[in-house]
């Protein structure tokens, strides 16, 4: 039975970050320490200490300026990045010196609505780095993967192959957020596509989160054989994992309760039936519940045991203390209205937060520099009355 908690907004931590200060031109990416990659692992894997809780510090700093609706973005091993721009198509590559520059657009990208290109994840093997992403097509949101090329400065990609193809797509609840998990294996968020009913449904990919092998195939251990890991969402756009496994998800509700939910392989999340807390034992309940003029959340990213949300419609970052089991602390939101729009959330390389605006999706107020990639540094500060 899970732990019902109620939203709490708290201010206070906001007038910690201060305006970003540097310029992508001139801004250096910080990289990970350098360490033996094992033969199959996800690129730019975050350096930060396996447990303890996490919030914004001051020296909030832009790494880039100037994108367009851009939906992810993904640190790479050698410092840089990769973002997705969900209109056009195109990949820019963060250069570890800070440039902006096209690594390439995907070809087969069909934007509108909400569908565009969306997730991105990087996968080193023994002989080839890949490029996973999640993107809409003229009929269908699909999975597909490309060859990373090249060097830091100069990397392209490679003839993309589809993996996972017949997604339903629609104007709006197109999902799109894609993570290699703790156990090698790629998580896929879907929407349901505008028709809820496909979310019960265990035999449509709609309103799923998805569990699939490097190559596009349902994983081995999946709760029904299928390439479902859980069903009943109305549309999730972030995935991640805390230190101790826990595999968290946000997810957009319709008019009355966005969520974050603990993920339980082959759990229901109730969509279309319920929205929020239903406490009834078919449907696992979320872990926390906001309305959405609060939320709208989209990616997150997990630091220790520290789950970052970042805030579309509620224009903040909420900051919520999980621990084992049901407890978890009352969420914080920080950023208040600062930055707009918050499209994503990532654990940077060297135990920072990375957060993308997304102001120039069309339903922001973007600024002459919008949009942004801003890095928050992190300090160590544990819930009132934690005990660890």
């Amino acid at each position: 039975m899970t732990l019902r908690r109620s939203f709490l907004v708290a201010a206070g931590l906001a007038a910690a970050l201060v305006a970003a200060s540097a310029c992508a031109s001139t801004a250096r990416v910080p990289a990970p320490p350098t360490s033996a990659a094992p033969t199959s692992s996800p690129d730019g894997s975050p350096s930060v200490p396996a447990t303890g809780w996490w919030r914004p510090a001051e020296g909030a700093s832009t790494l880039a300026s100037g994108l367009a609706a851009p939906w992810s973005v993904v640190p790479l091993s050698e410092g840089g990045a990769l973002i997705s721009q969900r209109d056009d198509g195109t990949i820019l590559e963060l250069t570890p010196d800070g440039a902006l520059r096209p690594a390439g657009v995907i070809a087969d990208v069909v934007s509108g609505g909400e569908s565009g290109l969306h997730g991105l994840a990087v996968l080193q093997t023994a002989g080839t780095r890949w490029l996973y992403a999640y993107h809409g097509a003229a009929d269908d949101n699909r999975v597909i993967r490309m060859p990373l090329d090249g060097a830091a400065g100069a990397l392209g990609l490679g003839p993309s192959e589809a993996l996972l193809t017949g997604i339903p797509r629609a104007s709006t609840h197109d999902g799109g957020r894609i993570a290699f998990g703790p156990d090698g294996f790629l998580y896929v968020a879907t929407g349901d596509a505008q028709h809820g009913d496909a979310a019960q449904d265990p035999d449509s990919l709609a309103g799923k989160i998805l569990r699939l092998t490097v190559e596009g195939d349902a994983a081995p251990g999946n709760p029904q054989g299928t390439a479902m890991w859980s069903l009943g969402h109305r549309n999730v756009q972030g995935l991640a994992w805390t230190s101790d496994g826990t595999m968290w998800a946000s997810e957009f509700g319709q008019n009355t309760w966005d969520e974050l939910n603990r993920i339980e392989p082959g759990g229901n999340y109730g969509w279309p039936v319920v929205e929020g807390f239903a406490e009834r034992a078919e449907y696992i309940d979320p872990v926390v519940s906001w309305q959405p003029r609060e939320a709208s959340p989209s990616g997150i990213a997990a630091v220790g045991d520290t789950v970052f949300i970042a805030g579309l419609r509620g224009e903040r970052l909420w900051i919520v203390d999980t621990a084992q089991g049901e407890r978890v602390a009352d969420p914080v939101a920080a950023l208040v209205g600062e930055h707009g729009r918050l499209r994503d959330a990532v654990a940077g390389p060297d135990g920072s937060l990375w957060v993308l605006t997304n102001n120039t999706d069309g339903r922001g107020a973007p600024a002459a520099s919008d949009d942004l990639l801003l890095r928050l540094p992190l300090a160590p500060d544990p819930p009132a009355g934690a005990v660890r």
